[in-house]
C-alpha cells in the first residue's frame, strides 16, 4: 500500500476509534524488516501525540500462513507479562478500514539487535549473557502457555509434516546444486525422529533480529510472530542456537559471532526450563536444514524481481555449510 492510500485510510479510523474528529495523522513511514507491509505512524490527539505500528497482509493474497496477520494477534493476547511483547491495540478484519485484516501495536523506543553494529560489538561480555538470559527466559515462558488457549493457531504440527512441507520449495530454489545435501539431510532427519518432545506455542523464528531491546539493553518485546504455531517447542532453540553457531555459517553477514553460542544458549534454557534437551541436536539440525532451504527460495524471489532482498546473495554463501553442519549434528 503507498504511504499517501494508508495515510488516506488511517484518518478516518483514527478519528472513530479515537471518537475524536479532530485528530490528525503525521509521520507515516514503512517500517524496517524483510517482511514489508508493516508501517509507523503517529495520531495526533487532544495536543498528544500517540506512535503507532500497523501490520498488514499483502494484497489478493489467500489469508493464511504468514499472510493472516491475526495468526499474530492470537499470539500475542495469550501472552502473560513475563514475555515482554507488544500489546495489540486494535485489531480486526472489517474491510472498511483497510480493505484487509490489519493490528495495530506501539511503537517502542529501542531497537532490535543487529550483532555486526559498533554497539553491539563494543558490549561488555557480561552485558551480553544478559541480554541472551532475558531472551531465553521470554522464550521458556512462552512455551509454558497452554497452546489451548490459542486455538486460533491450528492443530499442532507434526515433526514428520515440518520435515518434508519444505521439498516445494528446494524446486523453485536458485543455486540449488548448494542444496545438493538437502536430499540426504531430510532422509536424516526423516529416519531420527525424536520419540516424545513437549508441544506449545512456538515463535517460529526467534532470533536476535526480532528481539527489540531498550536503549539501556532491557528485553522490551519479542516481535514479529508471523511464523507463530502450535508443535514442538524446542524448534525454537534449536532455531536460535543455529543462528548462534559459527560452524553453521559461510556468509560475511553471519560471521563474527560475538552474542552468545548456541551451546550456551541451550545451556541457559535448560536452567531455565528445569530439565536437559536430549534431543535439541535434531532440532538445531532442522533449523539449518530449513533456513538453508528459505535462502534458496528467496534468492530465487529476489533474482526475479518477486520480492527484492539483495541480502539474500550475501546468506547464499551460508546454504552449503548450513546443510553440512546439519549433516553433522545428525550423524
Amino acid at each position: 500500500m503507498k504511504i499517501e492510500d494508508l495515510e488516506r485510510h488511517l484518518l478516518p479510523f483514527s478519528r472513530f476509534h479515537y471518537d475524536d474528529d479532530d485528530v490528525e495523522i503525521r509521520e507515516v513511514f514503512a517500517m524496517p524488516g524483510h517482511a514489508g507491509f508493516s508501517y509507523g505512524f503517529s495520531v495526533v490527539h487532544a495536543e498528544k501525540i500517540h506512535k503507532w505500528y500497523i501490520r498488514l497482509p499483502p494484497p489478493n493474497v489467500k489469508l493464511q500462513g504468514t499472510a493472516d496477520v491475526l495468526r499474530q494477534v492470537a499470539a500475542l493476547n495469550v501472552l502473560p507479562d513475563s514475555v515482554p511483547h507488544c500489546q495489540v491495540k486494535w485489531s480486526g478484519d472489517d474491510p472498511q478500514w483497510f480493505g484487509r485484516p490489519y493490528f495495530i501495536v506501539p511503537q517502542l523506543e529501542g531497537d532490535v539487535i543487529r550483532v555486526k553494529e559498533d554497539r553491539i560489538l563494543s558490549l561488555d561480555p557480561a552485558c551480553r549473557i544478559s541480554m541472551a538470559r532475558q531472551a531465553i527466559n521470554a522464550l521458556v515462558e512462552t512455551h509454558r502457555i497452554d497452546p489451548q488457549l490459542a486455538s486460533y493457531l491450528g492443530k499442532p504440527i507434526s515433526l514428520q509434516e515440518d520435515v518434508i512441507r519444505w521439498d516445494r520449495f528446494v524446486e523453485k530454489a536458485a543455486d540449488s546444486e548448494k542444496l545438493n545435501l538437502a536430499p540426504k539431510v531430510k532422509q536424516l532427519l526423516l529416519d531420527n525422529l525424536p520419540a516424545d518432545t513437549p508441544v506449545g506455542i512456538f515463535h517460529g523464528d526467534f532470533q536476535w533480529s526480532n528481539l527489540f531491546y531498550s536503549n539501556s539493553f532491557q528485553l522490551l518485546a519479542v516481535i514479529d510472530w508471523e511464523l507463530v504455531g502450535i508443535g514442538s517447542t524446542l524448534n525454537d532453540i534449536g532455531w536460535f542456537a543455529t543462528f548462534n553457531d559459527p560452524v553453521a555459517w559461510a556468509d560475511s553477514n553471519h560471521s563474527d559471532h560475538v552474542m552468545p553460542h548456541a551451546d550456551k544458549l541451550i545451556t541457559m534454557y535448560e536452567e531455565s526450563w528445569g530439565s536437559e534437551l536430549p534431543e535439541i541436536a535434531w532440532f538445531r539440525a532442522l533449523a539449518a536444514y530449513k533456513f538453508a532451504i528459505i535462502t534458496g527460495f528467496n534468492l530465487m524471489l529476489h533474482r526475479r524481481g518477486k520480492r527484492q532482498d539483495p541480502v539474500w546473495e550475501i546468506t547464499k554463501d551460508s546454504m552449503e555449510s548450513l546443510l553440512q553442519r546439519a549433516e553433522a549434528l545428525l550423524t
